[in-house]
């Protein structure tokens, strides 16, 4: 019957067909299950995602915190500003909304286009800062073609402004744009892109304190973008203010007292270790990074050959010149080396290992002991305890006093100078060092390298007979005496060190230099009892320096004035440096001058 082309074998048919039949069953069952996933498990995360085309979350930006200075006069605040963004998700046509946008916001389109391809990797529904501080009229254009221009949204939040312009820049700092790289940073998690952060001074310094905390805002929006009501809302916190130990009216006179000139000036408090003052010219105003600069507007401001961004006090590194013959001293009375009774004649010129060594006053100063020798200034005193007294041992007593290292003052970028040793000359410029450089180092010369800052913190180390203090910004309860990097108590090392009696001879040798016409003799203020140290430092080398004048070039050196007042229980130090100022006794003793005299009206009746 096989045979029968009736009866025809449909088995492979059947199997056939019954896989195709399971086939759609299986797929029927994974539709059914992929729905009820979907509808059932899966219902929250689809719910949150239609949300998101009727709801639009922002941020509420918080205030920043005021900074004020000791009597509270505000020297930080913040003022209204508008910011409009734009939302990528509510671009239908990105380069036509792009050119458009552009046209509307008076906006070079490359600067648009630039500013929209940073945060290009952001989530498009995130609003993307395009310009701030909008006048009225640009926020009223923008409002009355919201339907042309779903894309743009206006932000009211605070602008950071600084009253009293470049008074106080160096120490105030400024804000600019976060970079992508600090958007990773843990300690700025909180902040989005456009955001405005600390980059400088004190608003750097002080960044988390100062940016408060962020609200956050949920509101109902229609398909266009449009406010239909509010969901929910947080308020921003702003931070309390950061008060100073700064006087204003000090620093304001500092500074008009450095203006035309390029130099920095310091005054501390020696009770608490307080900046009163902290001045750096030029200097520049902060207002302007509030507003985006330009490429060309930026690189004429950081480019500048007068370096108005940097601040001289702690970052300016120069030879101290005669100012580092206090140290000299101290150190060559702690290692016995010398009493105030040793004496050396200066007859203008002395020749050490063959060399001729010149004192400033082409005559000489006769016998001179260390009392004199500070007094006059005199050099030829200063090269015989550079004879005496080995690199390494002055590098150690440089060190103690605090030269060579930072100061730790609550300001970033400060620098540690440089105090040179043995090994140092080893490793830098590989050679060794020889007897003769340390002649030039005894006088502040050579490779010796300091702050401002430092040799303000050393004068009033000097004037608290051999107590160090941290110098401090902000005011606060734990403003006064620190320690080492070292851990070990200023103390414990000065016991071991230092014999307290000998700052006593120091003082009175700085007294006379003020009091007693000597080359200080311009700081002088009647009743202050001021003692004090100038110093003027090379800029060139000798050599140059007579090949100028050979060509009627005036050399001007560096002029230094660093003292303190009064001298029993000592209050303030002032130290003022004067680049190519000339001698110190004649530009920078009269500006500390005025300053001492201000710091006693100020304060007469507060001690």
């Amino acid at each position: 019957m096989s045979d029968n082309p009736i009866y025809e074998d449909l088995s492979r048919v059947r199997r056939r067909a019954r896989g195709v039949v399971l086939g759609i069953e299986i797929l029927f069952v994974l539709t059914l299950f992929y729905y009820w996933k979907t509808q059932i498990l899966d219902y929250r995360t689809f719910w949150k995602l239609a949300e998101k085309n009727r709801i639009r979350e922002s941020v509420l930006p918080a205030p920043r915190g005021l900074i004020t200075d000791r009597k509270g006069v505000i020297l930080v605040k913040n003022i209204g500003s508008f910011t409009t963004a734009l939302i990528p998700e509510n671009t239908p046509d990105p380069e036509g909304s792009l050119a458009a946008v552009s046209r509307l916001l008076d906006i070079p389109p490359q600067e648009l286009k630039r500013r929209t391809e940073r945060y290009g990797k952001q989530p498009a529904f995130k609003p993307l800062p395009i310009k701030e501080n909008l006048s009225l009229e640009e926020v009223s254009r923008i409002d009355a073609r919201q339907l042309e221009f779903p894309e743009l949204v206006i932000v009211a939040e605070p602008k950071r402004h600084y009253p009293f312009g470049v008074h106080a820049s160096h120490l105030l700092g400024y804000l600019q744009e976060i970079s992508e790289s600090e958007l990773k940073n843990p300690r700025l998690v909180d902040r989005r892109p456009g955001d405005l952060i600390g980059k400088m001074g004190l608003e750097a310094e002080y960044e988390t304190r100062l940016a408060g905390r962020p609200g956050r805002l949920v509101e109902v929006v229609d398909s266009r973008g449009r406010r239909q009501g509010e969901l929910e809302r947080s308020e921003p916190r702003t931070s309390p203010a950061l008060k100073l130990h700064l006087d204003f009216d000090l620093q304001k006179k500092a500074e008009e007292l450095l203006e035309g000139r390029e130099g920095a000036v310091v005054v501390l408090d020696l009770k608490t270790g307080g900046v009163l003052a902290m001045a750096s010219y030029p200097n520049y105003d902060p207002n302007k990074f509030i507003n985006r600069f330009t490429p060309e507007e930026w690189r004429s401001l950081a480019f500048s050959p007068d370096f108005p961004l940097e601040n001289r006090a702690i970052r300016g590194l120069y030879s101290p010149g005669s100012v580092f013959k206090l140290t000299m001293g101290l150190a060559a009375l702690n290692m016995e080396l010398i009493d105030e009774r040793t004496t050396y004649f200066c007859s203008g010129t002395v020749v050490i290992y063959g060399e001729p060594f010149n004192c400033w006053a082409a005559g000489g100063h006769g016998a001179q002991n260390l009392t004199e020798a500070i007094r006059h200034s005199c050099n030829i005193y200063f090269y015989n305890l550079g004879k005496r007294l080995a690199i390494d041992d002055i590098a150690r007593h440089a060190g103690l006093y605090g030269f060579g290292r930072r100061t730790g003052i609550d300001l970033p970028g400060e620098k540690e100078g440089l105090v040179p040793t043995q090994e140092w000359k080893k490793t830098a410029r590989k050679a060794p060092w020889f007897p003769g450089e340390t002649i030039s180092v005894s006088i502040g010369q050579g490779p010796l390298l300091v702050t401002p800052l430092q040799v303000a913190v050393h004068t009033g180390f000097i004037a608290r007979r051999g107590r160090k203090l941290t110098p401090r910004l902000m005011l606060s309860a734990d403003a006064g005496e620190r320690e080492f990097d070292s851990g070990e108590s200023v103390d414990v090392l000065l016991r071991k060190d230092i014999n307290r009696t000998h700052f006593d001879k120091i003082v009175k040798g700085m007294w006379e230099s003020v009091n007693r016409e000597g080359t200080g003799r311009g700081a002088r203020v009647e009743g202050f009892d001021v003692c004090g140290k100038t110093g003027s430092t090379q800029t060139v080398s000798a050599q140059r320096a007579d090949r100028l004048a050979r060509r009627y070039k005036d050399v001007k050196t560096h002029s230094w004035f660093t003292g303190f007042a009064p001298r029993d229980d000592p209050e303030v130090a002032v130290t003022v440096l004067v680049e190519f100022g000339g001698m110190g006794g004649a530009t920078a003793a009269p500006l500390a001058r005025e300053l001492f005299d201000l710091y006693r009206r100020l304060f007469s009746g507060d001690r």
